[in-house]
């Protein structure tokens, strides 16, 4: 049974890499399913067992979080925010800066995902309508999103699934991330203003190239409806202050408030239902029956003790940070937290995992759905972002807030040991 487990693991997580399997129509989610669905089938686990393999606590707050991210899309707050920052009266490098320190903020609270994709439409005709290249602030958008959603334990997947596993402090993550994560932004934008070398304007080769949408009708993208949007923002922050100042379960206080924002006379619960990345979900629930039943057989262990008798502990900071940053970047950073979280048990393994796993989807475009969906956003409207442009900002930023990153934790466990 130990081969069998092994053997399954093995395909799941080489689905991860590949993002499929040959010769059948299979995503990363139908992967993680059809593993879980697998094991059952060979009765490595039960049912039962499978079932309680899943972090209900998890899955409970990434849905509310879905729920709150869907009202907030719902109520035009997104696109509002965009149109009014892309009207700001700022220079090309001025509006870079404030467009990765605005999307960095919403992103910490909100899913950057959906910020992503929200953002995206309106700044490029915001950028068309000023004569400027888009693809410098779409490039921006990813990388301020990526950053900001590792500030909390709510911006990101990964960042619920450590925070909730770990049990971590919300308040004292929040300390934690600041300085980094605030670092690295500022590096970010230097950084960009430096590699993009003042090539703002466009000179109509973009155009040229791929066509243009300059004769159409700019995206409006969902109008503004106040009410919802107080309604959303007053939901979420109620939400934070509690995570901050009150000893609640996390998971409760935002199903808690999920179920005030389906409660509308306006918005039909099939609309906020809708946006929710249900797929999502379900990679989560695949993914933890696949781990837990690896973990079942005591191979984890074992190889975790090897490593450690041969030098490479995972209970220390340097090869955790190089092992996600690997991991993140082989399997997809869920996938690699999943692994990992097992395996670790000092004070900082928790910070370690989410910043190293949340900044390493920079460096390519599939590191990240929020990159993935600022790319496709631009092909559909006749921009190309290949993978070299990608890798031109991604690569540098990647390394640079990585490099931040360990300056600090480096810093902390020589303060903690």
């Amino acid at each position: 049974m130990i081969e069998i487990t092994v053997a399954i693991f093995i395909v799941v997580y080489l689905g991860m890499i590949l993002g499929g399997l040959p010769f059948v129509q299979i995503d990363r989610t139908g992967i993680a399913l059809l593993g879980a669905i697998a094991l059952i089938a060979f009765d490595a686990v039960s049912p039962e067992e499978a079932a309680r393999s899943i972090h209900l606590p998890t899955l409970i707050l990434l849905f509310a979080f879905m729920v709150v991210a869907a009202q907030m899309r719902l109520s035009g707050f997104y696109d509002a925010v965009a149109r009014r920052l892309t009207r700001l009266p700022l220079t090309p490098p001025l509006l870079i800066g404030a467009l990765v320190f605005v999307v960095a903020a919403l992103s910490a609270v909100f899913s950057n995902d959906i910020v992503c994709l929200a953002v995206a439409p309106v700044l490029i005709d915001a950028c068309r309508g000023r004569r400027l290249d888009p693809r410098p602030f779409l490039l921006a958008l990813a990388c301020g999103a990526n950053i900001g959603s590792a500030a909390t334990l709510i911006g990101n997947p990964q960042n619920m699934l450590i925070g909730q596993t770990l049990h971590l402090s919300f308040s004292g993550y929040l300390i934690e991330a600041a300085l980094p994560v605030g670092v690295a932004l500022v590096a970010t934008w230097v950084l960009m203003l430096a590699l993009i070398r003042g090539r703002f304007v466009d000179t109509g080769a973009i155009a040229r190239r791929v066509g243009t949408r300059d004769s159409e009708a700019p995206d409006e993208g969902v109008p503004l409806d106040s009410w919802q949007t107080i309604k959303g923002l007053t939901v979420a922050l109620t939400i934070v202050a509690s995570f901050l100042f009150a000893p609640w379960p996390r998971e409760v206080v935002a199903l808690a408030g999920a179920g005030v924002l389906l409660t509308s006379r306006r918005l039909h619960s099939r609309q906020m239902l809708g946006l929710v990345d249900w797929e999502l979900l379900v990679l989560f629930i695949g993914l933890f029956v696949v781990n837990h039943a690896l973990q079942k057989t005591g191979v984890p262990a074992r190889l975790v003790a090897d490593l450690a008798a041969a030098g490479v502990s995972l209970q220390h900071l340097g090869p955790l940070f190089a092992t996600t940053f690997l991991l993140s970047n082989i399997v997809s950073n869920v996938p690699a937290v999943m692994l990992l979280l097992p395996a670790v048990e000092h004070t900082l393994a928790g910070p370690t995992l989410a910043l190293v796993s949340t900044l390493a989807g920079n460096l390519f475009i599939v590191g990240s759905v929020a990159n993935i969906i600022v790319v496709d956003v631009a092909a559909r409207h006749g921009i190309k972002i290949g993978w070299r442009e990608h890798a031109r900002i991604g690569t540098p930023v990647t390394l640079a807030t990585l490099a931040i990153a360990a300056v600090y934790l480096s810093l902390r466990w020589a303060g903690a040991h």
